[in-house]
């Protein structure tokens, strides 16, 4: 990923929380035919390993992981909020109409090697946090003790359990950084003016980013 200086973005905590609230995530592999993407909900320890560590499982008839074990080298995109940005919200394009549109937005890309883990142990509890995680705001969280244990076990049985110990994470997050202070504020007060949650999330970020210059 092209990453200039002035939209690089390399503090843990904050690639981590992107990862946590946007867990929903693009796996880049390469197979015998090429390249692939898979996506799935992932599970991340920011405590396990230098990087930390993500899980997810895929489906048994999904060959993805039989291929990994000769090819574990992987990618795992997080994407966060993304928010077109229109020329006519900065004031200097009014001045010079020297401006274009853009888009902004924040991404994490996760390298790391899969270990696949076919035992149900694992996926066990890997599929009791995530359903944890996700059902938390429901007003009657599911549960996996809901379903018949019969029933769950066959469906433990058509997945397989994938882990990736991160060895590099690379932020990037494009929020105007490298323009005048009053076309970023224009951008921002454009974008809230938009009323979106997205377009809020983009225009706050734009607001808490230190400028390049």
């Amino acid at each position: 990923m092209y990453v200039p200086a002035h939209f690089e973005e390399n503090r843990p905590e904050v690639l981590h929380q992107l990862i946590v609230d946007q867990s929903f995530g693009t796996l880049v592999t390469t197979g015998p035919n090429g390249l692939d993407a898979n996506h799935l909900p992932f599970e991340f320890a920011a405590d396990e390993g230098p990087h930390g560590t993500l899980r997810a499982h895929v489906a048994r008839a999904n060959p993805v992981w039989q291929e990994v074990a000769e090819r574990p080298d992987t990618l795992v995109i997080f994407q966060g909020p993304a928010a077109y940005i229109s020329p006519t919200w900065y004031p200097s394009k009014h001045e010079a109409h020297r401006q274009v549109p853009t888009y902004n937005y924040m991404v994490v890309h996760a390298h790391g090697k899969i270990v696949v883990h076919d035992d149900e142990t694992f996926l066990r509890g890997l599929v009791a946090r995530l359903t944890r995680k996700m059902e938390a705001n429901e007003p009657k969280p599911w549960k996996m003790g809901d379903a018949p244990a019969d029933y769950i076990s066959q469906m433990l049985g058509a997945i397989v359990g994938i882990e990736i110990e991160v060895t590099r994470l690379v932020g990037k997050w494009k929020l105007s950084q490298n323009k005048e202070a009053r076309d970023r504020r224009g951008a921002a007060e454009g974008l809230l003016a938009g009323g979106s949650e997205v377009q809020e999330a983009v225009a706050e970020a734009m607001l808490n980013a230190p400028p390049a210059f």
